[in-house]
């Protein structure tokens, strides 16, 4: 494990951040958005908080505009922030996005389009697609590289992309604790172990509610999180979910998971698993400086580019108001 550095190390960069958190997206702007009379004037707010402007009409181009948020938040971080371990564990999911994307294509002989793929790795998308393409993972980060060779075997014995891709999330899993450990953060572990608590959740319910067993569950649940996979597991077979997790902050997801597997609609129970996770990141914004501010800001962004395609998306598809007020997490501000 890293040498945890000093809270003054982050002062700089908390105070930087406190003053960029006037320009998330906070629920009165998201009203805003929802209440604005077309799609082009809810993109319109975005603009005022510093997105670029983009076709109000256009997924591709909400896409676009997404990941160049994306892509600047980390740019914008990596130069201020102490150690960029810490940026990096929120930077895990895109490499493990992207070659999810690109194993898939190449084994069908097919291009992995553009807008499938998130300039926001450690690794950049161009880089990723000649790995595969070449089948010379030596670019990746170590454990990567062993997942991208794993991954491409099972697919290749097996032509099944559901198998590589359950491997793949196990070593997004697994390489996100470890980096989490690295840092020397209490926090940060805490908030990626409980995140792969909310994970295995939602896997669990959505298993149930497809009529799979428990060898499903096998291949869907990961270690990592603080409820052992084996754990979870027995429980959703007996159906104790709710009994599992009643003493964690993940207790009224499971109420609304055990709903959703008798048939209840699975929109309160994402939700409430979202919530859950942002609960969590939102214990750090009473720590006035320190790695906390940076956990803070990017658990805040995420939920922020989350809450931007859910409004966005319902606007260019003419949902009313109060179905995306049904889909929207709570807002970190």
């Amino acid at each position: 494990m890293a040498k945890k550095l000093k809270d003054t190390e982050y002062l700089f960069i908390s105070t930087y951040l406190h003053s960029r958190e006037r320009d998330l997206l906070t629920s009165a702007r998201m009203e805003r958005m929802i209440e604005a009379p077309t799609a082009a004037d809810a993109a319109k707010v975005l603009t005022e908080i510093g997105y670029g402007e983009f076709d109000a009409s256009s997924q591709r181009e909400l896409g676009s505009i997404l990941a160049q948020e994306q892509e600047k938040l980390f740019e914008d971080l990596y130069r201020f922030v102490p150690d960029k371990a810490v940026v990096d564990v929120f930077k895990v999911k895109y490499d493990y996005h992207n070659l999810k994307a690109l194993i898939k294509a190449h084994a069908t002989g097919t291009d992995a389009s553009d807008r499938l793929l998130l300039d926001a790795g450690r690794v950049s998308a161009e880089d990723m697609r000649r790995a595969v393409w070449e089948g010379d993972y030596g670019v990746l980060p170590p454990a990567l590289r062993r997942a991208a060779g794993e991954a491409v075997e099972v697919l290749s014995a097996t032509g099944d992309p559901q198998l590589a891709d359950f491997l793949l999330d196990r070593a997004y899993y697994a390489e996100m604790v470890s980096a989490a450990e690295d840092t020397g953060s209490e926090f940060l572990v805490r908030y990626v172990r409980f995140t792969i608590d909310a994970a295995n959740l939602r896997s669990a319910v959505r298993t149930l509610r497809m009529k799979k067993g428990a060898e499903m569950l096998k291949r869907v649940l990961v270690e990592g999180g603080n409820l052992r996979a084996e754990s979870i597991q027995s429980a959703a077979l007996s159906g104790n979910l709710e009994d599992l997790y009643r003493s964690t902050g993940l207790r009224q997801a499971a109420e609304l998971g055990t709903a959703a597997v008798n048939g209840g609609s699975l929109t309160p129970f994402e939700k409430a698993c979202d919530d859950a996770v942002t609960a969590v990141a939102a214990q750090a914004k009473s720590v006035p400086f320190g790695v906390e501010a940076v956990i803070s800001y990017l658990a805040a962004k995420e939920i922020e580019f989350t809450a931007v395609r859910i409004i966005m998306s319902g606007r260019m598809a003419g949902i009313s108001g109060d179905i995306i007020r049904e889909r929207l997490r709570e807002a970190y501000v």
